[in-house]
């Protein structure tokens, strides 16, 4: 079902990836509020969620395979 839904080149399947990763991506900006243990100046924050977006997407496509 996941290695479908990374696959899925459907307009629904990429809008809910780009979503998956921006969630993802904000979730190790704000790290530092969850986990209090280090802190990352406000501005960084959005360069951090680019960079996992940028790591995450190929990797889900790799994960995603052959489309069938």
């Amino acid at each position: 079902m996941i290695r479908k839904w990374l696959a899925s080149n459907t307009a629904t399947g990429r809008l809910t990836r780009t979503i998956a990763q921006g969630l993802i991506g904000v979730l190790i900006a704000n790290i530092d509020l969850i986990l209090g243990y280090v802190a990352i100046p406000l501005e960084m924050r959005p360069v951090i969620v680019a960079l996992v977006m940028a790591v995450l997407s190929p990797i889900m496509a790799a994960l995603g395979g052959e489309q069938q």
